[in-house]
């Protein structure tokens, strides 16, 4: 502890992302990156940008990007508030709903940065369990709470929450908001943005890291009742005015506006996720149904961390939880039929 941290700072146990290896010839299937590029005509709205307005800062409210969610969603632009990554909308979602001295509820096994929010911002927090299936239960949620987070399809599981469940938590907390985390939504799910309308106390986030391939730009957005966004702008507007620069404006925009290659990369995708999936209960793998861009699986004869080395080897990356409840899964990301053969090749002789 240095002498000159605040005294909270050496409390904070940090979120650790995915291994990012500076190893070349690596397939690596260990941060549920996207393994198609973005959209050629993403690449060329930033390619145009780049002139001598870099000098000047961009849009504060990003209009143009506001503009192009609100028109593929079907809503309006004050339904839509963007950030700098869906962290950083995830960062300001804590601080702006869920201080009021109630626990806030996600679930026991899901993404690892709601605890470390938590911790930063000084939330009470209750993890519910996830049932024997690795599933949801809806029910588990309808308690006294300061707020309810949780993805869908859920981190790490790939497992899908139905729309009618969603809507069922909301009715229960009318009272609290329930931030539903769609980061993995365009791979098998249901949007819950269709129940903003009708329920103002639902937000929903997104990114377009995943399905838009876009995860080196940085470009996050939520969707709910004009007051939840006003919220939001409050805090974004007290931390950094101009979360988006002028390329993530244009680039983000040019991908909410070609459909077509939105649909034929996440399509390929879900279709090797399907056919790896069948490939690895053929070797004997246990494989949880996912709706994201990657899946969970065990093997009961051998070793998670044991499987994780041995394909490192090979020159394969997966990634490995330690947590007690899933320390015997791997979570694998879905890459190019080659990048998956490449897996398959390095299990044989499990």
């Amino acid at each position: 502890m240095s002498k000159f941290w605040s005294p909270f700072v050496n409390s904070l146990v940090p979120y650790v992302p995915g291994e990012q290896p500076k190893l070349t010839k690596l397939v690596k299937l260990n941060t549920n990156e996207n393994p198609y590029g973005p959209s050629p005509k993403a690449l060329a709205a930033m390619r145009a940008e780049l002139t001598d307005d870099l000098r000047l800062y961009p849009d504060p409210n990003s209009d143009l990007l506001k503009q192009a969610v609100a028109t593929y969603y079907g809503v309006q632009t004050s339904h839509v508030f963007l950030g700098n990554g869906s962290d950083e909308v995830l960062a300001h979602v804590f601080n702006a709903f869920f201080q009021h001295g109630k626990p806030l509820l996600f679930p026991d096994i899901s993404y690892s940065f709601y605890p470390v929010y938590c911790g930063l911002y000084g939330i009470e927090f209750d993890a519910v369990a996830l049932d024997e299936q690795f599933q949801i239960r809806v029910s588990d949620y309808a308690r006294p709470n300061g707020g309810i987070i949780f993805p869908n399809p859920n981190a790490p599981t790939g497992c899908v929450v139905a729309l009618d469940a969603v809507e069922q938590m909301l009715k229960a907390s009318p009272d609290s908001v329930v931030v539903v985390d769609e980061a993995y939504i365009d791979f098998g799910g249901e949007t819950a943005i269709s129940l903003v309308e009708r329920y103002p106390n639902l937000l929903v986030t997104q990114t377009l890291s995943k399905s838009r391939s876009l995860a080196g730009l940085r470009v996050g957005l939520a969707i709910g009742h004009p007051d939840l966004i006003e919220a939001l702008e409050r805090v974004k507007n007290s931390f950094n005015s101009y979360p988006l620069d002028r390329l993530a404006i244009v680039g983000a925009a040019a991908a909410f506006e070609d459909r077509e290659h939105f649909d034929f990369t996440r399509n390929a995708v879900i279709a090797s996720r399907e056919a790896l999936t069948a490939e690895l209960q053929t070797l004997g793998f246990e494989v949880l149904p996912s709706a994201a861009n990657f899946i969970f699986a065990r093997h009961p004869q051998h070793d998670a961390a044991g499987i994780a080395a041995k394909l490192r080897e090979q020159g394969v990356i997966v990634r490995h939880f330690k947590q007690e409840r899933i320390a015997q899964f791997l979570r694998i990301s879905i890459g190019t039929p080659e990048q998956n053969q490449a897996l398959l090749d390095g299990l044989a002789g499990l």
